[in-house]
């Protein structure tokens, strides 16, 4: 426990906006565990950069160029009116206790299954909104930068909705999934295992 702390501790300070994580707050499980789908229903879902369960491309992290690495999933069951995602990385948490928030995305259209790769930051479907990620509210995608240390799963999660999001529910990760936990048709995730860049330059020494 003490090693996935101190290295979430390091990737936090390579990173501006990231809170420093502690132990002192009781750990949070990642989104799709913590607020489960009615009746557990489940979407499949993929991405063309990475196997489930497999390595994330360099490319798709910040150390490199920080690509969207693309994402599709099954359709919702009826009823469904939007679909969310939310990426966590459960390698390390924050300081309220929650996984490292990497990135949001609400209010999808019901007859959207697909967020192409490398869509840009103001390339997300009509409708749709950027929510928080570890920088603070509205932020788009923001990849990997796993410390040096053993690998970091980061779970890229989808979850279909009876209803859309206020936009004063989407400021922060609490607000967000607040006003998700009780309209979640089916969810799903695609899961990818991220680890340093062996050719990015050694982190530069505190001040």
């Amino acid at each position: 426990m003490k090693t996935i702390i101190a290295a979430a501790f390091l990737a936090v300070l390579a990173v501006p906006g990231f809170a420093q994580p502690t132990s002192a707050a009781p750990p949070h499980a990642n989104a799709l565990v913590e607020f489960p789908a009615k009746g557990s229903a489940k979407l499949t879902v993929t991405t063309p950069a990475f196997k489930d369960g497999g390595d994330i491309p360099y490319e798709n992290t910040q150390y490199r160029t920080n690509t969207f690495p693309g994402l599709v999933w099954t359709a919702g069951p009826s009823g469904t009116k939007s679909y969310a995602v939310i990426m966590q990385d459960t390698g390390g948490t924050m300081r309220d206790g929650y996984p490292i928030l990497h990135w949001t995305l609400w209010n999808i259209p019901a007859n959207v299954t697909k967020l192409d790769a490398g869509m840009p930051a103001t390339g997300n479907p009509a409708g749709s909104s950027y929510g928080p990620n570890a920088r603070g509210a509205a932020q788009p995608y923001m990849g990997p930068r796993t410390p040096a240390g053993p690998k970091h799963p980061y779970h890229l999660q989808v979850f279909a909705l009876d209803t859309t999001i206020p936009v004063d529910a989407a400021a922060t990760y609490v607000s967000l999934t607040g006003a998700m936990k009780d309209h979640i048709l089916a969810s799903g995730a695609v899961v990818g295992l991220g680890s340093v860049d062996p050719t990015a330059p050694p982190p530069r020494p505190a001040q």
